[in-house]
């Protein structure tokens, strides 16, 4: 295993210090590096220390299939710190499930896009860090002066999410039609409420933390102390997503199994979207009597069924019996099941879909179709916020004009355009989007932390530049146009509910790609053209568009 280690000095630029610490992310840059790049395969398992300018690689043979909590309480004690933070991954990772996480000091996720398997291909359980410099800022005091101002004014800016965190709004979404329920088959669910964050606080809530330094503060604590369902604090509470992928979609209410469900997929580093939506893609499979018990080892898949979700999670980050199957993702369980099952699995590019409907949010759909990352609800829209006024927070973008939430013309393709870069903006610096910055707040923090003189624009192209160049590994590992689509069940009306009669035209939605495509500098089949990598300043990247 080769180990490169990103720059050695903090950002430069200016003067003053920030203090740092808390979580990972922190904890590495008060060591002194903006990134850490790992390559090769380590013949044994292992975990990278650092602690400051001592970098060190350290046998991990003895907690290698040891869950989270077990393998960072070792490290700790191995690295004679508590203050040590640690990425790690549990034995999903190890066992390469496609869908395994990284879980940052016990209830941080990377969680999507298989980030874990990677680290498990490498023999690499965890990276810890522990940090004793400062992380230098330019500007501290206007920095501190912006910060101070959203503290003050955060509870009338995100007001439920601050008091409940992410899925405050599930009977909202339920009248919508617009809640998955049963493989995004169904859209009434009348028990949404029992699994609700509103219900989380007032029944198993034992608080809210926050990731380093925010203000908004909507991560869930639960804890449950009664059998079967006994849940450790120490790995947090479900997001929206878990609630809505390990609950609604499985067609289960019961908040103490979901939460359950929850603590499972952090012991294990499973996401918890993937492992949901490939778990309700085995149950209906299941009910359609096209998995049978034996394959399932017994376990009765039918959606509802709360016990057998909780044991086929463990079964997945154990890659056993059909868990094994499963672990592959429901896109490649499906043509391991068999043709017929390949209409329930609800993914793009192999990532399963997010809990938000596009044939609510249609330019949300055309975002799960072109992201490069298949499915994704962050570098997206939210249509919704937009068909009756546009808010604050994008002032600055040229979008002037609300557009109805079932439009997918020529308005909404620009809507989403500039939205959607926009906000893959947050990847590239490292915000959440859960902190409504404005947009000349979000070039002020650049400036301030950096001494630049940043504009919107140059941001943009920022953002643009990493999208394109993420479309272009794609292509060169032979990805194309035909795979910017949705699955089947998506374009189709649900069952019941408010969209029982709501469909994506399949011609309107293709049209809609051939404007996005224009727009972002394109070519018919989805390319890049050499004229925009120029404009880029990434031309380099041409070589590249060479297909495997």
């Amino acid at each position: 295993m080769n180990l490169s280690v990103g720059s050695k000095s903090p950002l430069t630029g200016g003067y003053g210090e920030a203090e740092a610490g808390g979580y990972w992310g922190t904890e590495l840059k008060k060591a002194g590096y903006d990134a850490v790049i790992i390559e090769g395969k380590s013949e044994t398992p292992v975990y990278l220390w650092i602690n400051d300018h001592r970098v060190e690689i350290r046998n991990a043979s003895s907690i290698w299939g040891k869950q989270i909590l077990e393998s960072n309480k070792f490290i700790k004690a191995d690295t004679k710190s508590h203050q040590t933070k640690i990425a790690s991954i549990g034995p999903g990772g190890e066992k390469l499930v496609r869908f395994a996480s990284i879980i940052h000091d016990m209830r941080h996720v990377s969680g999507r896009c298989g980030m874990g398997a990677v680290m498990g291909s490498k023999n690499l359980k965890a990276v810890a860090v522990k940090g004793t410099g400062h992380v230098k800022v330019a500007r501290p005091k206007k920095l501190a002066a912006l910060a101070k101002w959203m503290a003050k004014n955060v509870d009338n800016l995100v007001h439920d999410l601050h008091t409940f965190g992410t899925g405050a709004a599930m009977d909202v979404y339920e009248s919508l039609g617009a809640l998955p329920v049963n493989n995004f088959n169904e859209g009434v669910f009348p028990q949404a409420d029992a699994i609700s964050a509103q219900t989380i606080k007032k029944t198993i809530s034992v608080g809210m933390e926050t990731c380093f330094a925010c203000v908004v503060k909507c991560k869930k604590i639960v804890k449950i102390d009664e059998s079967p369902w006994k849940v450790d604090p120490v790995y947090g509470g479900p997001e929206y997503e878990t609630l809505g992928a390990l609950g609604s979609n499985c067609g289960i209410y019961d908040i103490k199994a979901v939460c359950k469900a929850n603590e499972l997929c952090q012991r294990y580093s499973l996401d918890t979207i993937s492992t949901g939506v490939t778990i309700s893609f085995a149950m209906e499979c299941f009910e359609n009597g096209l998995l049978t018990p034996a394959q399932t080892n017994g376990v009765n898949l039918s959606f509802g069924n709360k016990d057998s979700m909780l044991k086929i999670i463990e079964m997945i980050g154990q890659r056993k019996g059909i868990g094994d199957i499963l672990a592959e993702g429901s896109k490649k369980a499906a043509i391991q099941l068999g043709a017929k099952t390949e209409k329930f699995s609800v993914q793009v590019k192999g990532q399963e879909v997010p809990m938000h409907d596009p044939r609510l949010r249609r330019g949300q759909g055309l975002g799960y179709a072109v992201s490069p990352t298949g499915a994704d609800h962050e570098h997206n829209i939210y249509d919704t916020l937009y068909s009756k006024k546009i808010p604050d927070e994008v002032e600055g973008l040229g979008v002037l004009e609300p557009v109805p939430i079932e439009d997918l013309g020529p308005k909404k393709v620009r809507l989403f355009h500039y939205i959607s870069t926009w906000n893959s903006l947050d990847n590239c610096l490292c915000l959440c989007m859960f902190t409504p910055w404005k947009v000349s707040q979000k070039v002020a923090i650049v400036n301030y932390v950096t001494g630049w003189r940043t504009t919107a624009f140059e941001l943009m192209k920022v953002s643009e530049r990493a999208f394109n160049l993420a479309r272009i590994f794609n292509i060169r590992e032979g990805f194309n146009r035909s795979m910017d689509i949705l699955p089947s069940r998506l374009l189709n009306p649900k069952i019941n509910g408010p969209l029982s009669k709501v469909s994506i035209n399949e011609d309107d939605f293709e049209n809609a790609k051939d404007i996005y495509y224009k727009m972002i500098g394109w070519d018919n089949n989805g390319i890049p053209t050499p004229e925009k990598l120029e404009e880029l300043e990434i031309a380099w990247a041409i070589k590249h568009l060479i297909t495997k």
